[in-house]
């Protein structure tokens, strides 16, 4: 059995001097989940192990880079799920913690819930150790002068993502060497949200989804529009019914265009490790490594290879 990891840093128009580091950004992170796999670790840390590095590098929208909303404040998403058990674990509005990912894993493992949100999840971060950070140790340089440039949320969501405003999800995907799959998901949400305001991310069935018995999906985009059509369940619903990884992706984002005008992308992994990487925006960051090759691109039909 192969196993295979993939990452997406997000579905936007990435400018170009965001282009170079999104993409070596993504290619690390495959390279981190992947080197979990590699000694026999499981899907799960894998991909957990691939978001956290995302959210620890800033030129992404997750943890460290978050977006900051109508407040000038970080609020946090994240969720991981189990492909073998559908165990999940799932974070809202957080504020302090630095891997939300991480976060969501605990409340999947030590609680008997599947999502905690604001304070109630911070205060479990708390009861369980858990590190945080000064709220503004969060926050770069560069999304505080971008979110002084858009200070009105409706504007922003009309622009889309064909804009310069950045809506950078992260997500991983992967299948293990026992053919278990997991997903992980995590962001700081659209720039000049309300405050309190939640996506897809944390949602099953919208932000990720995983279930042996299909595969597993990580989805970033227009969360409202992914929240619509419950977009990573969407999409494993067409694999179970016999389609490819790259027919189901490609179906359902173009269905999610023409139903509710949403863009954006996903990442797919089987139980078999077919994998996929699939985007309806200008751009989308992303990595594979399947077999000691590692795949990427950022613009589309673009998939280029490198020996590990």
């Amino acid at each position: 059995m192969s196993a295979v990891v993939v990452v997406h840093g997000g579905a936007w128009a990435i400018p170009d001097d965001l282009a170079k580091a999104s993409v070596d950004g993504v290619k690390a992170a495959a390279r981190e989940g992947f080197s979990v796999l590699k000694v026999g670790g499981s899907a799960l840390d894998a991909v957990e192990a691939a978001v956290r590095a995302l959210e620890d590098n800033p030129v992404f929208n997750a943890g460290h880079g978050a977006a900051l909303n109508a407040d000038g404040e970080v609020e946090l998403d994240s969720i991981i799920m189990d492909g073998r058990t559908l165990a999940s674990g799932a974070v809202s509005s957080v504020k302090n913690i630095a891997n939300p990912v991480s976060l969501a894993r605990a409340v999947m493992e030590k609680t008997s819930h599947v999502m905690l949100t604001c304070r109630g999840a911070n205060l479990f971060a708390e009861s369980i150790g858990m590190a945080t950070v000064p709220a503004d140790k969060l926050v770069t340089e560069y999304e505080r002068k971008e979110w002084d440039k858009q200070k009105n949320y409706v504007t922003g969501v009309m622009e889309d993502f064909n804009s310069q405003w950045a809506h950078d999800t992260v997500g991983a995907v992967a299948v293990d060497s026992t053919g278990n799959v997991a997903c992980a998901t995590s962001t700081g949400g659209i720039r000049n949200k309300m405050v309190g305001r939640v996506g897809d991310c944390p949602i099953i069935g919208s932000g990720g989804y995983a279930d042996n018995l299909s595969g597993a999906v990580s989805c970033t985009g227009h969360g409202e529009s992914i929240l619509k059509v419950t977009l990573a369940r969407l999409i494993l619903s067409h694999v179970e019914q016999g389609k490819s990884v790259a027919d189901s992706s490609q179906l359902s984002l173009q269905y999610m265009g023409d139903r509710v005008r949403g863009a954006g992308g996903a990442i797919v992994v089987s139980p078999l490790g077919q994998w996929e990487a699939t985007f309806t925006t200008e751009r989308m960051a992303w990595a594979a490594v399947d077999r000691d090759v590692l795949w990427y691109g950022l613009d589309p039909n673009e998939r280029l290879k490198e020996q590990i």
